[in-house]
This record gives structure tokens, C-alpha cells and sequence, in this order.
């Protein structure tokens, strides 16, 4: 991410939009060439040129690049959700702006510095990007991808950049990450999902359940799952305020999760 002392030299879209698309099309070879089931989603280009003023990264950066030239990006039939550029209507995943709750108009004193919500699994796990100034309580250097488990209500270190990420989510691991908690028809049930929708299991995850282990899994929003896992933590002391992001803010009972 830029510094605010940059900011001057780039207020015009010019500057962050590189002519030479070979950071996306490097992507795409990389998602057509894994087993992850990638979906790219199409992009409302107007809206995503607010997105990618505000987030003032070069499209020929990883993080760039997603918010310039797609919508967002399923991978294994939607358990995970990449957060892209303003999607075209029909879809129901935010964006990377709307649910890092960017400002409604570009600001350019405005700038996350504590870092971004990257993308979202459907059980509501978040993977997070690491700012210059991460929170305190948060682990990882500026820069880093971490991820909050459900299952501990707590952050794990990937120890990956945002590239480095994207390339292990299509790497095949992805599923061993999940290891113990994928059921005989997950794929089925995840790919029947709208992209704003999640699935919770019960007994939580919190309480060492699986959803392997014959619990029960319900079809709800998003919303409800981050705003359940937020009271959740707050109840074992923990502040996480901003770190779920916004999803149908009307949903969440009053919380900024």
C-alpha cells in the first residue's frame, strides 16, 4: 500500500492502471491450470474504478489486479470467496471496498492502514491482509496474510504475501487446511450457495465440533455467522472490532463487525 505522501502523484486512475495486463493474465494461467473450480465473476467497471482509487494499489499488483479486473473469484465451488472489484448485479458477493466498508465517496485521506479483508471461507473463516500498522493482538508483519479460525476464535499465521497466498489457495492444500471439517457432500452443498451466504454448524465450531462429525449445518446469511462468531469472541474478551467486515449491514443487529 502507498503512503499518504504519494497520494499527490496519484490522482489520476492513469497511475495505478498499467497498460501491460501480464500480472493478471499471469493469475488467470494459474487458476485455469489448478483443481480449485475457479469461478472469476465479472466486474461492474465503473464502480470498480472508486474501489480501486481508494485502495491506491497498482493493477500490476496481486491485490490490484483482482480489484481492477474481476468481480471477485470463487475457488472449490464457493468455500472460498475472493473479494474482487464491484461484481455485475447479479451477484451477491460484496466487494473488496464495500466490505472493507471503504468511504461512499473516493477519500483520499482515508487509508486502511491496519490492513484489509481479503477474502471470507464459507464457514465463515476470514483471511486478512496486513497493513503497515497491523492492531494490536493481531499477529504477522505488514504485508502478511492471516487468518481468523472459527474453530479457535483466534488468528493463525499463514506467513504468505497476498501472492504467495493466492497462489497456495489453488495449490491443492487449501482442502489439508480444512482437514477435519469437510463432509462427504461438501462441494455440492457449498456450490447451491448464494456468495453472501455461509454455513453454520452447531455445536460451534468454538467447541471443538466438526462438521464431518454428524452436526448440524444450516444455510444462513453471512452476516448472521461473522455477527454470531463477533459476540462470540467479545464474550471470551477478545476485541475484534472491523475485522469481520460488512456484509448486508442491516443484518448484523447494530454491530460493525
Amino acid at each position: 500500500m502507498l503512503d499518504l505522501d504519494d497520494l499527490d502523484d496519484l490522482d489520476d486512475l492513469d497511475a495505478l492502471v498499467e497498460d501491460d495486463d501480464a500480472s493478471w493474465f499471469a493469475l488467470l494461467d494459474v487458476l485455469l491450470r489448478s483443481f480449485a473450480a475457479p469461478r472469476v465473476l465479472a466486474v461492474d467497471r465503473g464502480q470498480a474504478r472508486a474501489g480501486l482509487r481508494q485502495l491506491q494499489v497498482p493493477t500490476n499488483s496481486s491485490l490490484g489486479a483482482i480489484a481492477w479486473n474481476c468481480g471477485g473469484i470463487l475457488l472449490y465451488d464457493g468455500w472460498l470467496r475472493i473479494f474482487g472489484g464491484s461484481p455485475s448485479a447479479e451477484v451477491s458477493l460484496p466487494s473488496i471496498g464495500q466490505v472493507n466498508a471503504f468511504p461512499v465517496d473516493v477519500d483520499w485521506t482515508w487509508t486502511p492502514t491496519e490492513g484489509l479483508i481479503v477474502a471470507n471461507d464459507v464457514l465463515g473463516g476470514v483471511f486478512f491482509l496486513n497493513g503497515l500498522r497491523p492492531a494490536a493482538g493481531r499477529p504477522g508483519v505488514p504485508g502478511e496474510v492471516i487468518y481468523f479460525d472459527p474453530r479457535s476464535l483466534d488468528w493463525t499465521r499463514m506467513r504468505l504475501s497476498h501472492r504467495e497466498w493466492l497462489t497456495w489457495s489453488v495449490s491443492g492444500e487449501l482442502p489439508h487446511f480444512y482437514d477435519g471439517l469437510l463432509w462427504p457432500r461438501w462441494r455440492e452443498d457449498v456450490a447451491a450457495l448464494r456468495s453472501d451466504q455461509g454455513i453454520a454448524v452447531l455445536p460451534s465450531l468454538w467447541n471443538g465440533t466438526a462438521p464431518a462429525a454428524g452436526t448440524t449445518r444450516t444455510v444462513v446469511p453471512m452476516a448472521d455467522i461473522l455477527t454470531f462468531q463477533f459476540d462470540a469472541a467479545r464474550r471470551r474478551g477478545r476485541s475484534l472490532a472491523g475485522v469481520f467486515g460488512r456484509f448486508s449491514v442491516e443484518r448484523v443487529a447494530g454491530h460493525t463487525v
